[in-house]
């Protein structure tokens, strides 16, 4: 029975049931709490989750019409009748109830307008996250569809991706080769593949041959062995393997019927009335998901809900309460095993909390990109969480990003620099004919001097001499000149103009010229 199958699974996963949280130690300054992850126990969300068929009219019953089954193809006397209670086949009756030995079924309309095909969607949602914990299970009255899709939404049914294909013939219905789950490695567990498995005609009245199978188990075999017993492996790889829990969850399945039962033939045209849809139940053991913040799951105003703890909240607990942000919100980790990490969100209170490299003890929580930043950073720092240096200063490598003299002035030269920021490793950017780190050096053929020592539109550069990168002047035959005004103070006027100083460079005759 599957309510055998979940206990079975409350004591394949012991770990996950434990406290939230325990009191470790008691003080003056009140008690010490330790907090665990935890998650709501797997149910058979079949009790909560809200159907849909489409297209409309797909639903047997208006108009009243007759039936026949597989077995007696030609003995046509069952009914289907929308307005008789006791005759109808309405969607609920896939995930209600069923007492005393009694089984009801949703039905489509016959094949009646073959060779359309005879098409059915089957949504079942519960706009809330889950994730599934064991085998889906879907139970069909008068033979298993020859093709079909399983699908599945993790937003609420506004985007759709394949979960598994079903066909008697997979490469003819999906140009797929047909595989099984126990074809799949640890490396390709999440693969979408095609089964054969549950669509070959072998009869509809054997109880195991009426159901398709979407294997939950065997994929947790892959990791825990086929008896599920190493589930800490299964919990250590849910936690390292990317995309693994997100394959485990949705929020909305969706059945694609896309061809009914043959009975083992091709479409015989003479009775069309034997070829329809029945699913009598469908079973989707899962649990809410939680992010491992939650240890129960309620029903809210018609509506599933995480009772977050951790101060988490919303509807996942997917964001941290209100004034316990001093910290961006993690989910819960399964790891260390066995009883996971909680990752609780913490209140400004908490100054060790703040993150900030030993540089500030404030924080502020900006809301709309839900980022917790360090405010008033010391010691030249600078950044979310005071780990980058301000601008005119760089890192010292060497130092521990906490320690207060991390970060070293650039002391760029004014003069030789083109800014007074320098690069992560303290290198300054230098204008043209200066080097050195801080830019307090000059390149060989260039002077030490201020920006524009010469002009020759001011004529600055005497005896028609040739101003050259506005640093140095050079002088025609037979004349030389300094190239400093220190050097020989007699060749050298000093021009002020706008507080800059101007050097005037004089070319003079050379010795010897004629």
């Amino acid at each position: 029975a599957f309510s055998d199958r979940l206990a079975e699974m409350f004591q394949l996963w012991p770990q996950i049931y434990s406290p939230t949280q325990i009191l470790t130690e008691t003080s003056e300054g009140g008690p010490g709490w330790e907090f665990y992850a935890c998650q709501p126990p797997p149910a058979n969300m079949k009790e909560v989750m809200q159907i849909r068929v489409d297209p409309p009219g797909i639903t047997c019953g208006n108009p009243p019409e007759r039936f026949c089954t597989l077995e007696n193809p030609y003995l046509c006397s069952d009914e289907c009748d929308a307005s008789s209670p006791d005759l109808s086949h309405p969607p609920q009756l896939m995930g209600d109830k069923e007492r005393g030995g009694l089984v009801t079924y949703w039905q489509t309309v016959t094949w009646s307008r073959y060779p359309e095909p005879l098409l059915a969607n089957i949504t079942l949602s519960w706009n809330k996250s889950l994730e599934v914990v064991d085998d889906i299970v879907i139970t069909f009255e008068y033979g298993r569809p020859t093709s079909m899709v399983l699908e599945k939404s993790m937003d609420k049914g506004v985007t759709w991706q394949p979960y598994q294909f079903y066909a008697d013939d997979c490469l003819e219905a999906f140009g797929m080769s047909p595989k099984q789950v126990f074809d799949l490695a640890p490396s390709n567990l999440t693969r979408v593949i095609c089964t054969e498995q549950y669509s070959r005609w072998v009869g509809a009245k054997v109880s195991n041959q009426k159901v398709v199978v979407f294997e939950v188990r065997t994929r947790f075999g892959v990791f825990a062995g086929p008896k599920l017993i190493n589930m800490d492996a299964l919990y250590t790889r849910m936690e390292t393997m990317k995309g693994l829990r997100d394959f485990f969850t949705f929020t909305n399945l969706r059945l694609r019927l896309l061809r009914p039962a043959l009975g083992g033939t091709y479409v015989q045209r003479d009775n069309l009335l034997k070829y329809f849809y029945a699913i009598s139940n469908i079973d989707v053991p899962a649990r809410c998901k939680c992010h491992l913040h939650a240890s129960q799951c309620v029903l809210r105003d018609a509506t599933l809900q995480c009772d977050c703890d951790h101060n988490t909240t919303g509807q996942d607990c997917q964001r941290c309460s209100r004034g316990f942000k001093s910290r961006s919100w993690r989910p819960g980790s399964y790891l260390p095993l066995p009883k996971g990490t909680a990752n609780t969100c913490r209140s400004f209170f908490c100054l060790s909390d703040c993150e900030c490299n030993g540089h500030s003890n404030r924080c502020s929580y900006i809301d709309f990109i839900n980022v917790i930043t360090c405010v008033s950073c010391k010691h030249n720092t600078r950044g979310q969480n005071c780990q980058y240096c301000r601008l005119g200063f760089y890192r010292n490598a060497s130092l521990p990003l906490d320690d207060e003299n991390v970060c070293v002035e650039c002391s760029c030269d004014l003069d030789g620099s083109v800014s007074p920021h320098c690069s992560d490793s303290g290198v300054c950017q230098c204008k043209n004919g200066v080097t050195g780190q801080r830019c307090d050096k000059c390149l060989p053929g260039y002077a030490r001097g201020r920006a524009k020592a010469c002009d020759e539109e001011r004529l600055i550069c005497q005896n028609g001499g040739t101003c050259i990168d506005y640093q140095r002047c050079v002088c025609p035959d037979n004349f030389t000149g300094n190239h400093t005004p220190d050097d020989v103070t007699a060749q050298v006027l000093r021009v002020y103009s706008d507080d800059v100083i101007l050097h005037v460079q004089v070319c003079s005759v050379s010795r010897g010229s004629v």
